[in-house]
């Protein structure tokens, strides 16, 4: 971004005339903002979208007003930038005394030769002079701010190009900086999303203890790697304002010291000043050194060099609707990424992971499984991807061993034995289960001790903090689950009453915006939830299929656009991250594992996996995203975590015992739990791989559908 906009501005100056705007005077109808000095000078840029309004104070210009097109105020621009000296207790603001006015063929620019506030200069010749002094008597940082004004559409540009002048500890430098709300809806939203880290909605604060405790509960200005899209966004009245940029641009960085990259800082609402607004935007010293989370003021200070350089850049979009649009505009206006490199080609890797269950996945008079914990059991079953890898592979000797292990597992379990009406009166038993669990207002309620019962998770942690979930509330996950199952039983016994059943838990959920309850076995059920919005947007397909009532449709592209919070979309330079999910914006037991830091890719290789098995191709449903390219990214991802034992990846966490089988490769070919986004490090328990055997396979029948 950086190289581009200055290419931009370079040939915009050399090709366009430059025009020195005349103050204009406002008159009787001063800025909206009444916490900044102002001389009643204004310079504004328009267009049929956005307006913004930069402001004079007595040091000079800026701050700035962000419109939409209808005139209502989204957020105010508190300053040009800002510098706050380790010994220093007043921060010192950047102005400047006049500005340019350029205008391109990508819109029109404001270009302001800005420079740090001497503040012993704003003291000489007042009562303040013989009992403060400041030590600087030149300004610390000088340089350029360009605001652009996209030509048609709702975007505003932002770039610094600013540079040190001598030697000086900064406790902070920031850029672009949106105080959202000040001075017109105040702290009310309708949502606020960091995406990988934040998903508030209505009262609820960024970096509350609602999901976590502290000090996990604090994300203020997050490790820059935890953050799955360089966006941030808070949502209003039908407008939401984001903030986006690039995550791998360098800031700043001095001879071979470490880089700095532009460290994002969020908070809804504005709890760093303790104001009646939201904070978005962009600082450095950045986070990426493990243990400097969250310091708006950094302990450690940025030593600046003379000539050292300091680089911001971000675009502000107005987009109609919520926080949630302006994440998918996000994605419609950069595309979704490439998808990662194969590790190895699609059909080595199903070859890999078939040799695996016909290897250390077999347990002779057992079944296919492994064994990680003393209680763990093998259980006779056929893993979902192999009937066809066998029939695709017929005559070789892997797939003719299969065969035989596959039959034996058919023989022991019985499979297809059960009559017709024996399969329909179990059906129908399960339905009748369900119509007793739902309310009269076609919802179904948590029961922690009851029929949602699974592990002692949220009864642990009931007794030592605090309950997960109370008894008898609800949330998505909670209805959407058995009101799917209930219209899967309608349609396979052509009950009439169960498909009303399902249709009145689908109609309870409609107002719902946030996908939550989906890992209610171990995290607080409201806290934003991927597999609760995948779930969710199979259920409203399916519901759509059987009523052809679009608002299912409808329902049904929002939640599956609500995984794209959840999904790595960028990568470090020194960490594979991309297409790596968050499974939830919470942790485990309030305490024991934090969701915002790792990765889990299970979850969303079921959505695609069920979906796939059931003839939804969401590529043929939501044109505005490209499904297909998700699906095979957050694939390849998984391939990627496959657990080979001699690259040495992985460690236990609460099954330590199990490392020597790990070495031994037991686990090999299997995938991890957890990935760590800082360390790159993966953990936690191994899960078979047939779910990314299945996702290949509907990956390749897409690209030969294509072709």
């Amino acid at each position: 971004m950086r190289n581009t906009m200055n290419d931009t501005r370079q040939k915009v100056v050399l090709s366009l005339l430059l025009v020195f705007a005349s103050p204009v005077v406002i008159g009787q109808d001063p800025p909206h903002y009444r916490r900044a000095d102002y001389v009643n000078e204004s310079v504004g840029l328009n267009n049929e979208h956005i307006t913004v309004n930069v402001h004079k104070r007595s040091e000079g210009w800026g701050w700035a007003e962000v419109f939409t097109s209808s005139g209502k105020l989204m957020a105010v621009m508190e300053h040009l930038g800002e510098i706050m000296f380790r010994d220093q207790d007043i921060p010192a603001r950047f102005a400047a005394s006049a500005y340019t006015k350029i205008a391109g063929d990508d819109g029109e620019s404001l270009v302001f030769q800005v420079e740090s506030v001497v503040i012993r200069d704003k003291l000489k010749g007042t009562s303040f002079e013989n009992w403060m002094r400041y030590p600087y008597t030149e300004p610390a940082i000088k340089g350029e701010v360009t605001i652009t004004l996209a030509k048609d559409q709702p975007m505003i540009r932002l770039s610094y190009n600013l540079e040190a002048t001598g030697n000086y500890y900064a406790r902070y430098i920031r850029g672009p900086w949106l105080k959202v709300g000040e001075a017109s809806f105040g702290i009310d939203k309708e949502d606020a999303i960091l995406p990988g880290v934040e998903w508030a909605i209505n009262d609820e604060w960024t970096s509350g203890t609602d999901w976590f405790k502290d000090p996990w509960a604090l994300r203020v200005a997050p490790h820059p790697n935890m953050v799955a899209i360089p966006l941030m966004a808070i949502s209003h009245g039908g407008d939401a304002i984001s903030m986006s940029w690039d995550p791998l641009q360098v800031a700043t960085r001095w001879f071979n010291y470490r880089d700095h990259v532009q460290q994002p800082v969020f908070a809804a609402p504005n709890f760093i000043d303790r104001m009646n607004n939201n904070i978005m935007g962009l600082m450095v010293p950045d986070a990426t050194v493990e243990g400097h989370e969250n310091e708006v003021y950094a302990r450690n200070p940025l030593e600046l060099k003379i000539g050292q350089s300091i680089w911001f850049d971000a675009e502000v979009w107005i987009t109609p609707g919520s926080s949630l649009d302006a994440v998918t505009g996000w994605v419609s206006r950069n595309g979704l990424p490439r998808p990662p490199g194969p590790r190895w080609p699609y059909e080595e890797t199903l070859d890999r992971i078939a040799g695996a269950y016909n290897t250390h996945f077999w347990h002779e008079g057992q079944g296919f499984g492994i064994l990680q914990r003393e209680e763990d059991r093998i259980r006779p079953n056929v893993p979902g991807f192999m009937e066809r890898y066998i029939s695709e592979n017929e005559g070789s000797k892997l797939a003719d061993e299969l065969r035989q292990k596959v039959n034996w597992t058919l023989e022991k379990t019985g499979a297809g034995r059960q009559g017709d009406a024996d399969r329909t009166a179990a059906l129908i038993n399960r339905a009748e289960t369900l119509l007793e669990l739902q309310q009269e207002d076609g919802s179904f309620r948590f029961d922690p001790h009851g029929w949602h019962y699974r592990k002692d998770d949220f009864i642990v942690a009931a007794s030592i903090v605090e309950p997960m979930g109370l008894p008898n509330d609800t949330a998505l996950e909670i209805v959407i689950s058995p009101a799917l199952e209930l219209l899967d039983i309608a349609r396979e016994t052509d009950l009439e009453q169960y498909a009303v059943a399902a249709r009145r838990a689908f109609d309870y959920c409609m107002h719902m915006q946030r996908p939550d309850g989906g890992d209610f076995w171990e995290t607080p059920i409201h806290a934003a939830n991927l597999l609760a919005a995948g779930n969710a947007a199979i259920g409203y397909y399916e519901a759509y299929r059987t009523f052809a009532d679009t608002r299912y449709l409808e329902k049904s592209i929002h939640f599956i656009r609500s995984l794209i919070p959840f999904t790595h979309l960028w990568e470090p330079n020194d960490i594979p991250m991309r297409y790596n999910t968050k499974p939830v914006f919470s942790s485990s037991d309030w305490y024991f594992a934090n969701w915002v830091r790792d990765h889990v890719q299970w979850e969303v290789l079921s959505v695609f996996a069920r979906s796939s098995v059931r003839g939804i191709f969401w590529g043929d449903i939501d044109g505005e995203i490209d499904w297909d390219r998700f699906h095979e990214g957050i694939t390849l991802a998984a391939v990627r975590w496959l657990n080979l034992q001699e690259e040495r990846k992985w460690r236990p966490h609460n099954l330590p015992e199990t490392y020597e089988a790990y070495l031994n490769g037991a686990y090999d070919y299997c995938y991890p739990d957890t990935h760590n986004s800082i360390t790159g490090n993966y953990g936690g328990m191994f899960i078979m791989p047939d779910p990314i055997a299945v996702n290949i396979q509907a990956v390749l029948d897409r690209k030969r559908s294509r072709e």
